[in-house]
């Protein structure tokens, strides 16, 4: 092999590299903004059984204000 074909060949290596560093850093970034959101939708999801599973006031219950 001819040392200009090895040193185009040892280019494109380091340009593909890059390339894949840098895909992996997106990636991780989005795992990581998927795992927040996951973390927020369970707890939400929590919030909403817990509001749900409480008492609910019916309004026609409650005691008018002495002012009225």
């Amino acid at each position: 092999m001819s040392d200009q074909r090895c040193t185009e060949l040892e280019i494109k290596l380091a340009y593909q590299e890059d390339i894949v560093k840098a895909l992996n850093d997106v990636v991780c970034n989005q795992q990581e903004s998927i795992d927040r959101l996951e973390q927020t939708c369970r707890y939400l999801m929590q919030r909403l059984q817990e509001v749900t599973q409480g008492p609910i006031a019916d309004i026609s219950d409650q005691e008018k204000p002495p002012h009225y």
